[in-house]
């Protein structure tokens, strides 16, 4: 992963942990689309995030984005609004409160707008994180199978040395988030928050 000297040049980076997403006032929380999983990632996720701050390390926030068009009706992507029909105006809309990283993980260091899985696709993700000098990223956050591994991947691809978080991610299923940590322990390594902690403090 990284070891003390590096910790200036390592980031946590949070997909997705979002009011939106995760509150029960949020867009997924009014549609009871719920995990208890997801749920209980900011809990699991906190003591690494404290431990990064205090090695002097990076927090790296991406934000799911609904862009608002006309009227401030927000651009959904075909296959997106077939798989979550409930999404409606208001709902990631930038600068709203449930576009916001959750208040337990708060503040951010860096946040990242992203309309897609991959943290990467058409943001300035990978310009921000060369300007902080970042090398070394933990990545958490959901979904498992998708937008952390999408942005494992494209981090991988643009040389970046990447840990995936065991359990600082989850998905809809345990056998979708198992299988999708099987396959990303081929371009990262994956180890648990505790590890995590413990590395950072040491």
């Amino acid at each position: 992963m990284t070891n003390n000297s590096d910790n200036v040049n390592t980031a946590l980076l949070i997909v997705d942990l979002q009011n939106d997403f995760l509150h029960p006032d949020g867009a997924y929380g009014r549609a009871g689309q719920k995990s208890e999983a997801i749920a209980a990632l900011p809990e699991s996720v906190l003591p690494v995030a404290n431990a990064m701050r205090q090695a002097g390390g990076w927090i790296v926030s991406t934000q799911f984005t609904l862009v608002p068009g006309k009227a401030d009706v927000p651009f959904i992507s075909p296959h997106l609004q077939k798989l979550r029909p409930f999404l409606t105006t208001g709902d990631f809309k930038p600068g709203a409160w449930g576009h916001g990283l959750v208040d337990s993980l708060q503040p951010a260091d860096i946040m990242v707008e992203k309309v897609a899985y991959s943290a990467f696709y058409m943001t300035r993700m990978e310009w921000v994180l060369k300007k902080a000098g970042i090398e070394n990223i933990l990545v958490c956050g959901i979904v498992t199978n998708g937008g952390v591994a999408s942005t494992v991947r494209d981090a991988h691809v643009r040389d970046f040395h990447i840990t995936v978080l065991s359990d600082g991610c989850a998905a809809f299923s345990e056998s979708a988030h198992q299988s999708s940590l099987a396959d990303m322990s081929s371009i990262a390594k994956v180890c648990s928050c505790q590890d995590a902690v413990a590395l950072l403090s040491s």
